[in-house]
């Protein structure tokens, strides 16, 4: 049922390629924007350049977080997967991992061309990869309780940002400080330890959170 679930929302996705390609392209835009609008001051863009990225990421995976479940909610699809035998939770975790195939991954390999406008080192961009690679699937983990609170509701758009802007911090702090502390040469096994323990406890309860979400939502 796991595979089942990744394997139809890839080629749902497939289907509707432009909202794809809009959060792919929207990530492109923000992240090029701001070499063209400070100049080309290499210390400041390679300064700027973790945050940058790291915010340009969380506002691209926001975009399709209202489509996780609305359009299996509007045409029914839903109430079958809550009616059938499997676990609710599997079917969330299957649902949140084919958003970040979708989502996370064309942002991940994007980020190290992106980073170069930016001037960073070869290995600032190694390590600005990995931390996307293990911060962007507890985008779409976290997303996902957001997206099911808000399942249905007039504006739900809005309301999933005010709610998982909050919980989105601590992995933008740890994976734009992982970078700054690469180029500062300092450690930044810790940053990406602290994500990775992120990711973890996301795949725990994340799934189990949205589950139950999505049974009051539907009620």
């Amino acid at each position: 049922m796991f595979m089942w679930i990744i394997k139809r929302d890839l080629l749902l996705a497939m289907r509707r390629q432009s909202d794809v390609l809009t959060t792919l392209f929207f990530f492109i835009i923000v992240v090029s924007l701001f070499p063209l609008s400070v100049g080309p001051e290499m210390n400041m863009l390679r300064t700027m350049a973790p945050g940058v990225v790291w915010v340009a990421a969380l506002l691209a995976s926001m975009l399709s977080l209202g489509r996780m479940f609305s359009n299996d909610y509007l045409d029914g699809t839903l109430e079958q997967m809550l009616l059938s035998p499997q676990s609710l939770s599997l079917l969330v975790l299957g649902k949140s991992f084919a958003h970040w195939l979708v989502t996370g991954v064309p942002l991940v390999l994007m980020a190290p061309v992106l980073g170069i406008q930016y001037d960073l080192p070869t290995d600032a961009l190694l390590v600005l990869t990995s931390a996307l690679l293990l911060g962007t699937p507890v985008l779409s983990l976290i997303g996902a309780i957001g997206a099911a609170l808000t399942l249905g509701l007039r504006g739900g758009g809005v309301l999933v940002s005010l709610l998982v802007l909050p919980l989105y911090i601590p992995v933008l702090i740890f994976g734009a400080g992982a970078v700054e502390a690469n180029m500062a040469g300092v450690e930044f096994d810790a940053h990406l330890s602290l994500i990775g323990a992120f990711l973890l406890v996301s795949i725990v309860f994340a799934p189990w959170a949205a589950a139950a979400s999505l049974r009051v939502s539907l009620e």
